[in-house]
């Protein structure tokens, strides 16, 4: 009966340090997740996840994260517009692991598209060709007139954006001269080549 026990207590006794040596070692994984470029900077919201084990976190802002993991874990890295990566956690020398991940981009290009209110290009060409395009522009003679055109211009008055235009002129130049002398536009030659200008135009008019 004793032997028995003994028998037991040993059975009992091997199979708990087999048991104790398959246990897996747990690492406190950290990390920073980085952007292919250096432009962009770290990459938040990224998802570090251990599939079989369902657990994981996601990237601050700053791009740092920081799990639990077992070694031998399979650790997947996902983020929209990037590639997913994976990575099997090795038997480290220490508890606290640091790794950095360089993103990639998944870019996918699409082909080019034609968009058209016809089907097919004849049937465009067909509508085409059908337009009753007349080749006069609509336009009464009449009233492209020189002097009627002249005297609408000087009896028009101005509208809201003439007028705000004019006001901020004027105050501008207001702001211009608040701290000089005022000057006289008898004096500038431009008026004087516009004055000339504007009086042989009128007398071209008439």
């Amino acid at each position: 009966m004793k032997i028995v026990a003994i028998i037991i207590v040993l059975a009992g006794l091997i199979g708990f340090s087999a048991e104790a040596q398959n246990t897996k070692r747990v690492i406190q994984l950290s990390g920073v997740i980085i952007s292919p470029d250096s432009t962009s900077g770290p990459i938040p919201g990224v998802h570090i996840y251990v599939p079989k084990a369902g657990r994981g976190t996601t990237s601050n802002r700053t791009g740092f994260f920081s799990m639990p993991v077992l070694v031998g874990d399979s650790v997947v890295i996902s983020a929209i517009g990037f590639v997913r990566q994976s990575m099997v956690v090795p038997n480290y020398h220490s508890d606290f692991m640091t790794i950095v991940v360089e993103m990639v981009e998944d870019i996918t290009y699409l082909r080019e598209v034609t968009i058209m209110p016809f089907p097919t290009e004849e049937v465009f060409k067909q509508a085409v060709l059908a337009l009753n395009v007349p080749f006069d522009n609509g336009v009464d003679p009449r009233n492209m007139n020189a002097e009627l055109m002249a005297l609408m211009m000087r009896t028009t008055p101005m509208d809201g954006a003439q007028n705000y235009k004019y006001y901020m002129n004027q105050y501008a130049s207001s702001v211009t001269e608040r701290f000089q002398p005022r000057v006289n536009p008898l004096l500038n030659p431009f008026n004087w080549a516009r004055f000339f200008r504007d009086l042989k135009q009128n007398r071209n008019a008439k």
